[in-house]
């Protein structure tokens, strides 16, 4: 019997350009499924119109095909697939496993946790408002491939979760789950700043009968002021950078020591003999201010 086939994942959401935090879970991602004979799909993530910057989505599949990491097949758009996100609630539903819920967030506690007003029925007078998954007591245990062993019961941290909002939008949680099913993902290698989410997740694939990828979280990139770079940082240098230094450095941070002075092509081929993610390191990590310079 054959193995099921190593198919990765980059999905990243269209709220800004390409910044370095997202290209290194890019290059991540597509370097252990690369490194492993299987196929690297992109997603765009667009299912948050509110938060969606004009034109960014071509921008990011343009910068990425500029760097040398061309996805295995059509990019997959999140926008196309409402239909199936709806199937996913209905099935909830019909198992007593998600329920309408009329709580807005000023309803939550001070921790963020939900209380389970809604979980047995609306409050009287009460218009259901979005739909949450019912998430049971218990510890979501899973082996991440580069954090070790992890444990956490999503009950206590959160409660039950909104999996789709209260303007009809679907959550992420969702949308995540059904669409890594959707394209036979196995592995998810992504920042640890996702960590959190993955218990998650991982009650809503066996909620709905779906296999668990395995995971790898990757650490987080931290500017020098201790804030995580993203999208919002205006310093981001990726797009002032030549593509083959963007991807070196983007190396380097994941612990790998290519070479200096290679071209592109000349640049990847190193990466995909010399891959190691024992080299990696766990924890989030400052970006020093000269990383780009010279």
């Amino acid at each position: 019997m054959n193995p099921v086939p190593v198919v990765g994942r980059f999905a990243p959401s269209p709220t800004g350009d390409l910044h370095f935090g997202s290209l290194v879970s890019a290059v991540g991602s597509y370097l252990e499924a690369r490194r492993a004979g299987g196929l690297w799909l992109l997603r765009i993530e667009d299912i948050d119109p509110p938060r969606e910057v004009a034109g960014s989505a071509d921008r990011i599949i343009e910068d990425l095909n500029s760097l040398g990491l061309v996805p295995d097949g059509p990019v997959l758009y999140q926008s196309s697939r409402l239909e199936a996100y709806q199937r996913a609630v209905d099935q909830l539903l019909e198992k007593g496993l998600a329920y309408p819920c009329a709580c807005s967030r000023k309803d939550l506690s001070a921790s963020g946790k939900y209380a389970g007003t809604c979980r047995n029925g609306l409050p009287p007078g009460k218009n259901p408002r979005s739909i949450r998954f019912r998430v049971e007591a218990g510890v979501c245990a899973f082996e991440d491939r580069l954090q070790g062993f992890v444990s956490d019961s999503p009950a206590d941290i959160g409660g039950d979760f909104i999996i789709k909002r209260a303007d009809g939008l679907f959550a992420y949680q969702l949308a995540v789950v059904v669409d890594d099913d959707f394209q036979g993902v196995t592995q998810v290698v992504r920042g640890a700043d996702l960590l959190d989410s993955t218990s998650r997740q991982i009650c809503l694939q066996k909620a709905l009968g779906l296999v668990s990828p395995d995971y790898m979280h990757l650490p987080v990139v931290i500017s020098a002021d201790g804030k995580k770079l993203s999208k919002r940082i205006q310093t981001d240098p990726v797009k002032r950078q030549e593509p083959a230094s963007a991807v070196g450095q983007a190396l380097k941070f994941l612990g790998q020591n290519p070479p200096p002075g290679l071209a592109l092509n000349s640049l990847w081929e190193w990466a995909l003999d010399h891959w190691n993610i024992d080299l990696i390191p766990r924890a989030s990590t400052i970006l020093p201010d000269d990383t780009f310079s010279g």
